[in-house]
């Protein structure tokens, strides 16, 4: 995904294979599965760029100093790679080492008996304990962690100076930025969410700076608060609120994240924020490296009356990288783990992709990367991904129906009693 990214975010179908350059083979079909070679190991992520690099670099060093193995490394298209891998999960054919994000998707494999226990194989001391966490159940971990995310609002520096805008402290500020911009024929907001998990994005923040840190963990452990907490459906008329404000530019429900859409309206100065993960640093020097120097970013603002405060921020760890319990070489595959989540790896991946490492001691070249680490070190709480974090039927819930509150076709209570009832299925 792009680093999320995340956040991201979806449930999925086709998949094509793009051919690796330098480090292990690479299939070109993307059918390739656990293997049937004993001296044979397959590699399943969607990274792309400089961290795809990373990681063609680490399978190179893996395979000089395991002499006759081979690493057949698979890059899966993000937006169907979750189908993807279910499918081989379920068919008995999974890839040795794959790509995950840990939380609810990992679990169920887990749950299944599918994905292979690494406590002893692995050094917790070399990881950022949060970072760990999205991978540990019952007090057993099953995947490495090798970035982590964060989700700030990006802006348009020069832009905010030529309107008298400062970054908002609170929701009524940002409000007052939307109607400046909007003033000036900007869109204030540029989103392209045909995948969906772009909007849950807002969703989340306007979550938990209404119902505070712990609405979701009660909702989704059933303790306390439920998805149809009242937070929720606020949350959900401040969405629709935005949208009728024409906070979002025409269309985007239907723009596409993956082809840039989004993001060219921020280049063109056509919109003046985007709420993306800190990989917009690196994906904006990919893009159009001139504009680095006017991209700034602040955290959401907390909202008056609000439980949740502005040093709370939206995030996730990705890559994290498990060995499936079929593998016919685990003890190799788990070293392949360990190497993809070396520190030489994550220090490549920070310095190269301006990545947040979720490893321990990596120092940062990068000044902006290393403030972005910063905020993340000073955070107070971290919400996790929905998408990630939820079982997968429940997470589907959700993204369709925070799309469709983006749409005006549900209402906020709608949305929030449609979650909560799934969650009762599916959670109790």
């Amino acid at each position: 995904m792009l680093k999320r990214k995340m956040f991201l975010t979806a449930i999925f179908v086709l998949i094509f294979a793009a051919g690796c350059q330098g480090g292990g083979n690479s299939s070109t079909n993307g059918e390739s599965g656990g293997s049937g070679d004993s001296d044979t190991i397959t590699l399943w992520h969607i990274e792309t760029g400089e961290s795809e690099k990373a990681l063609q670099d680490a399978v190179e060093r893996f395979e000089e100093s395991h002499e006759g193995v081979t690493v057949d490394v698979v890059r899966q298209e993000n937006d169907p790679y979750k189908t993807k891998l279910s499918v081989a999960m379920g068919g008995g054919t999974p890839p040795d080492v794959f790509h995950s994000w840990g939380g609810g998707w990992l679990e169920e494999f887990v749950n299944a008996g599918q994905v292979k226990d690494i406590s002893e194989d692995i050094d917790p001391d070399q990881f950022l304990p949060a970072a760990l966490t999205p991978a540990t159940f019952e007090d057993k971990n099953y995947g490495a962690p090798l970035a982590m995310d964060i989700v700030p609002v990006w802006y348009n520096t020069e832009m905010f100076e030529e309107y008298g805008l400062e970054e908002p402290e609170t929701y009524e500020d940002l409000l007052t930025i939307i109607e400046t911009l909007k003033s000036n024929d900007i869109t204030p907001f540029s989103i392209a969410n045909q995948s969906k998990w772009p909007g849950s994005f807002y969703y989340m923040y306007l979550a938990e700076r209404i119902g505070g840190p712990e609405l979701f963990n009660e909702a989704y452990n059933r303790e306390g608060r439920g998805f149809d907490d009242e937070a929720y459906v606020e949350a959900g008329e401040k969405l629709q609120e935005l949208v009728a404000m024409d906070a979002f530019p025409d269309g985007f429900n239907g723009m596409n994240f993956d082809t840039g859409q989004s993001r060219q309206l921020i280049y063109a100065e056509q919109a003046g924020m985007i709420i993306q993960g800190n990989w917009m640093l690196g994906t904006t020097r990919d893009d159009m490296p001139e504009f680095e120097e006017k991209l700034g970013f602040f955290l959401f603002p907390s909202i008056e009356g609000g439980q949740g405060s502005n040093k709370d921020i939206v995030g996730g760890v990705s890559p994290v990288f498990s060995v499936s319990e079929k593998s016919e070489n685990p003890d190799l595959a788990t070293e392949l783990v360990n190497e993809l989540t070396s520190k030489e790896t994550a220090q490549q991946l920070a310095n190269k992709d301006g990545a947040i490492s979720a490893v321990q001691d990596v120092e940062y070249e990068d000044e902006y990367v290393q403030e972005i680490s910063d905020v993340l070190e000073g955070a107070e709480y971290m919400q996790t991904f929905y998408d990630q974090t939820l079982p997968p039927e429940l997470a589907e819930v959700h993204l369709d129906t925070t799309q469709a509150l983006f749409g005006e076709s549900i209402t906020p209570e709608e949305a929030a009693t449609e979650v909560e009832e799934k969650a009762k299925e599916v959670l109790e």
